[in-house]
């Protein structure tokens, strides 16, 4: 079987979309374009113990977990 390769080993690396709006998918999930959501803000996360975990720390992994599994990255389910 042949591999296909992104990339040509140029020096500046290699660059899914080129903007926002534009759409990426893997594994064969519907694409779509760069999620939005408050949880994203690193500022309402910081440096946190397993003891603080809050509700914000909460809704930042959710919405990780939500990107991941949107563009395919994470499974999202058994």
């Amino acid at each position: 079987m042949a591999v296909n390769y992104v990339g040509d080993n140029g020096p500046d690396g290699v660059g899914l979309g080129t903007g926002i709006s534009e759409k990426i998918a893997f594994y064969g999930t519907t694409a779509i374009s760069q999620r939005a959501a408050a949880a994203q803000g690193t500022a309402l996360v910081g440096t946190a113990s397993s003891a603080d975990v809050t509700t914000e720390v909460k809704a930042a992994i959710i919405e990780i977990m939500n990107t991941l599994t949107a563009i395919g990255l994470w499974k999202g389910a058994a």
